[in-house]
């Protein structure tokens, strides 16, 4: 494909993230997204085939900039792995503070194709929760925790629960009652 055409991709993805983060995939339909995207129905099509493998390529480019952005926050992590963990849920405290804010879009999608295991959107998910799983792990062992891969497997547990927990009640707190609770996880 040519510059134009990547360029045309890019805008149906970015758009098609926009309304699936926000309305939920199963109500968003793809005249909303070619309409968003600037671009016809055939024009979508052509490029995707169909909804689900837009939602696939969708996911597939959000993968890499969540996690790039994940590296570049973590860049700045200074401290011992007590610090390491409270910043993480007090970044996740000031996430879930933006207007709008609905929880983890990977989440969220994967929840509402829960009836569709062989979903190739799950496949990605599942990649995507094991790879920031993996960089918690990483950031856990260079902190010298023991059991890094078994403590970055609870915290992720604690980070997905107090997004949950955040959405249904709206209250921020959760995100500090999960620091404590990681915090006495990595100081064992």
């Amino acid at each position: 494909m040519g510059s134009k055409a990547d360029a045309t991709r890019r805008r149906i993805i970015d758009a098609a993230y926009e309304l699936f983060y926000r309305k939920g995939f199963a109500r968003v339909g793809v005249d909303a997204v070619a309409a968003q995207a600037g671009v016809t129905k055939r024009t979508l099509y052509a490029h995707f085939g169909s909804k689900d493998r837009l939602l696939a390529a969708m996911l597939e480019a959000h993968h890499d900039l969540a996690l790039e952005r994940i590296r570049r926050w973590s860049d700045r992590l200074a401290g011992d792995a007590e610090a390491m963990v409270r910043a993480l849920f007090a970044e996740l405290a000031v996430w879930a503070s933006k207007p709008r804010w609905s929880s983890a879009g990977f989440t969220r999608l994967v929840v509402e194709l829960a009836d569709l295991p062989g979903h190739p959107a799950r496949a990605i998910a599942r990649r995507h929760k094991a790879a920031v799983e993996s960089w918690l792990a990483g950031q856990l062992a260079r902190r010298r925790v023991a059991d890094a891969a078994l403590r970055a497997r609870q915290i992720a547990l604690l980070l997905e629960g107090c997004q949950v927990l955040m959405l249904i009640h709206g209250d921020k707190r959760y995100a500090e009652a999960a620091a404590q609770a990681a915090v006495r996880l990595v100081a064992r």
